[in-house]
Parts: C-alpha cells; structure tokens; sequence
C-alpha cells in the first residue's frame, strides 16, 4: 500500500501545510515500524493510535496529527545532495558518507488544524529520532530548510527536547559568510515557523559569535512563539540592544529581519 494512499483518507483541506524529512539508508535498508512505535511510547511518552501498514509504508496518529513514513527504494537524487552539501559546514564528510546510500524514508507530519508549527516539528523530530536509534540510518536531508544532518548529531542535539529546549539546529539552517574581513550570518527555515528569516550583514563579531547570537534568537522566538517588528531593539540582557530592521533579504529571497550585531 502506497504512503499517498495511507494519508488520503486522514487528511483535510484545514490541515496545515505538511512537514517532510528524509531518512538514509545504506544496504538497502530500511525501519522496523513496531520498533519506531515502541521508541515513541517508551522514550517520547507519546500514545500512538491508528497504526496503519508495514515497513513499506504507514502511518499512525499522535494527538491528531498524521505521521507517515514511506520508503523509497533508491538513492535521494545526487543533485539535491552536492547541492545541499555545498552549505554543510555541520557535516564535512557528508559526500563520502552518503555516496554509497541507496534507499531513504520520506517522513512526513500532517498536523491536525489546532497544532502549532513548534508540536507539529517537536513530533517530527521525535519520530526522526525512533527512526535513527532502532536502525543503521546513515543520517537526514530536509530540503525545504537546506539541511543535511548526521546520525550522530541529530540524536544529541534532540536531546534538548526533553529539557524542553529548542533543538534549532534540526529545524533552522544557519548560514556562514565571511567577505573583506567582515562576517554575516542569516536563517533558513524560520518561515515554516509563520516567522521572517534573520540576518547578521558585515559584523565584527566572529562567526562562532553570529552563529550562538542567532542559535540563541531562533530559539527564543520559535520556543516562545514571538514575532519581531521592524524598529524593535532585543537583547539577552538589559544593557544589550540589538537594533531590528526589516528590507529586502541580502542572503535569502523576500524580506528579512536585520540585527545590528
């Protein structure tokens, strides 16, 4: 049975737009459904309900929100993964270690209408974590945030959730530019929070400096559900003021948020 036909029946037009994330597997391997449902019970305390299919394709429910994962028998297409990998700073082996994958899992998150962005990934990260714990899942691509993640470091930074703290290096890219002894920083992701993308143009500060400022940020604004304004001023202390501007992304398409770091 198709993963598209086990979500068509669940599905409704006042669903919100769904979440998708791919899973890498070497071997042709693949996940062991009653083990991703076990880890979800015991280690996330979540309660699973509608469990449809196998370990082709299923899918099941947890507080009103459909979770499928289907796999897909071959390679994710090359292309997408140089392409991705360019901006892996997090990964530096990521082509060596992904070169020999041959089949990956699509897993997806169709929120019920009154889940928030924040359970609707809190879910899909618990759900991306059963996964890699209980198989020999090489790592993850989530091509709508330009993220490619390894095994190793997605299962500890997840570990943040059950401090109930924001793992935002699974949900948000961070870029990195350094031109003419200057350094900018900019987001990539936090629209699929209903948010504008932030970003950090010619400072002086280092990239390891830009890069916890906006961890931080990202953070405290997905976790609080906080929307910034153009003319606002934030900072993580009552001296600190950083200036917000918003006007036409430098780094990523649309209009952006503008620290003045």
């Amino acid at each position: 049975m198709g993963i598209l036909k086990l979500f068509k029946k669940k599905t409704t037009n006042n669903n919100p737009q769904p979440l998708l994330s791919m899973v890498m597997f070497d071997n042709n391997e693949t996940f062991n459904l009653e083990s991703v449902v076990k880890y979800l019970t015991d280690t996330w305390g979540q309660k699973i309900e509608e469990i449809t299919g196998d370990d082709e394709a299923s899918s099941f429910v947890i507080n009103g929100n459909v979770l499928g994962i289907g796999t897909i028998p071959v390679q994710i297409p090359w292309e997408d993964i140089t392409g991705t990998a360019d901006y892996a700073y997090n990964w530096p082996t990521v082509l060596e270690d992904l070169k020999q994958h041959n089949s990956h899992l699509i897993v997806s998150v169709l929120g019920h209408k009154t889940s928030t962005a924040l359970e609707r990934y809190q879910l899909l990260t618990m759900v991306l974590t059963a996964i890699l714990d209980t198989s020999n899942a090489v790592g993850v691509y989530q091509g709508s945030q330009s993220l490619l993640i390894s095994r190793k470091q997605y299962l500890k930074s997840a570990e943040a959730l059950k401090q109930n703290e924001i793992p935002v290096d699974l949900w948000v890219y961070i870029g990195l530019r350094s031109h003419l002894g200057k350094n900018s920083a900019y987001t990539y992701g936090l629209t699929w929070f209903s948010k504008l993308e932030m970003e950090i143009v010619d400072s002086n500060s280092s990239l390891d400096v830009l890069y916890n400022q906006l961890f931080d940020i990202c953070a405290y604004i997905i976790g609080n559900d906080v929307t910034l304004k153009n003319g606002e001023t934030m900072g993580t202390s009552i001296e600190e003021k950083i200036q917000i501007t918003q006007s036409k992304g430098l780094f990523v398409e649309g209009q952006t948020l503008k620290l003045n770091c």
